[in-house]
């Protein structure tokens, strides 16, 4: 069974790809659902609803400081078995909250999930970069990246409408449910690839600190914090450029799901085709100027909503085109340590999404929402000189030992 293979856009996938996917769309769900039932879960733990989102901070903090650990310390483990081991503890812990209505437990437990979902996301992206055929690594990797983006269009509405409907603790029995079918989905199609070959921490981490892996990581974070300046107070900004109350938005989240999971394909296959340089230069200038024309609409407002649903979903598209690149050329970068490139940036991209946050909302206060296009567009040009001067640093870097390697 771990040889069946499907059609998928013209071209045949394995099966295990598929289920690497769904792995990352379960964990992603898992993160990002607790926004919708958060309400809930405040009002049956006896705490504000500032105080329960933070168990949504807390989960992106155990995930960005355990990646890294985790993919170093797991390094020469066996695949199967890590990915068994940490799905199970993932569906434990979320089994293990929807039976709590303590505060402080829920907390400890969503520690948990991530620290789990933080060993298995960098492996998923490693073992799909590992086993990928020649020069289509980056559309394997953004087929896993798929998951991401399903879990926002799909898994978040799906959760939300369950914990309304049954309860905030039957979203948490969604979460493990959704992690027991990807572990079958994982023992039953996943082969063992091989895991690194045993060395000293110190030497298997050693390459994360050349420069250019540390300038392609802050072009990682820069390349999130751009696109999150602007999602993560999009309900401020459409509701002054067109209107648009909550039921619409929601809408509007569904067809960014959707665009950002055709996007990321595509970027993928523009990472194989052109190569990570060019793809990523084509997303960056796509995304640029989907922030200019958000500027020159502001001046127009109000618009419609649906005139700007096309522009809307080119926005999302072109966000997740961005990554594959990304990631592609990062690896790149790192060479013998890209699966702890990975899971540092894993970390990278929740530092990101902490940082656009937080530059959103200094934006938005001190200038209103209509200049946050301008400064998500700034954002990602900067991220795109820090890949160049990471590229040029590389080259500098072949072409000395080249140098000294000649008679």
């Amino acid at each position: 069974m771990g040889n069946e293979c499907y059609l998928y856009l013209g071209r045949v996938m394995p099966a295990w790809l598929f289920a690497l996917m769904f792995t990352a769309f379960a964990f992603a769900t898992d993160d990002y659902v607790i926004a919708g039932v958060l309400p809930a879960i405040a009002a049956d733990t006896g705490v504000s609803e500032a105080a329960a989102g933070q168990l949504v901070t807390v989960f992106s903090l155990a995930f960005a400081i355990g990646a890294p650990f985790a993919s170093v310390t797991t390094a020469t483990w066996s695949r199967r078995r890590l990915l068994t081991g940490a799905l199970l503890l993932f569906v434990a812990a979320n089994w293990a909250a929807a039976l709590t209505d303590s505060y402080a437990l829920l907390m400890a437990l969503r520690v948990v999930a991530a620290l789990a979902a933080a060993a298995v996301v960098p492996a998923a992206y490693a073992i799909a970069t590992a086993l990928a055929p020649e020069g289509r690594a980056g559309r394997y990797l953004a087929l896993v990246m798929g998951g991401l983006t399903g879990s926002l269009a799909f898994g978040v509405p799906l959760g939300t409408w369950v914990g309304g409907a049954f309860g905030w603790q039957a979203t948490f029995v969604l979460g493990g449910a959704l992690g027991l079918i990807a572990l079958i989905a994982i023992r039953v199609t996943l082969p063992d690839p091989p895991a690194a070959p045993a060395m000293p921490i110190r030497e298997r981490i050693a390459p994360l600190a050349r420069a250019r892996v540390l300038l392609g990581l802050l072009g990682i974070v820069a390349i999130v914090m751009g696109s999150m300046m602007l999602l993560t107070y999009l309900a401020p900004f459409l509701r002054d450029l067109a209107g648009v109350g909550a039921t619409a938005l929601g809408w509007v989240f569904v067809l960014a799901g959707v665009a950002g999971l055709v996007g990321g394909q595509l970027g993928g296959r523009a990472a194989d085709g052109w190569g990570a340089d060019r793809a990523l230069l084509a997303g960056v200038a796509g995304f640029t100027a989907v922030m200019a024309l958000f500027t020159g609409l502001w001046w127009l407002r109000p618009m419609p909503l649906l005139a700007l649903l096309p522009l809307l979903a080119l926005w999302a598209a072109v966000s997740w085109w961005i990554p594959p690149p990304a990631q592609t050329r990062l690896l790149a970068l790192a060479g013998s340590a890209g699966p702890q490139a990975l899971a540092l940036n894993s970390s990278a991209v929740y530092v990101g999404v902490s940082l656009g946050g937080a530059a959103g909302g200094l934006l938005l206060e001190a200038a209103g929402p209509g200049v946050l296009p301008a400064g998500s567009a700034v954002v990602e040009v900067i991220a795109l000189a820090l890949f160049w001067t990471a590229a040029r640093l590389a080259r500098r870097e072949e072409a000395g030992r080249s140098v000294a390697a000649s008679p």
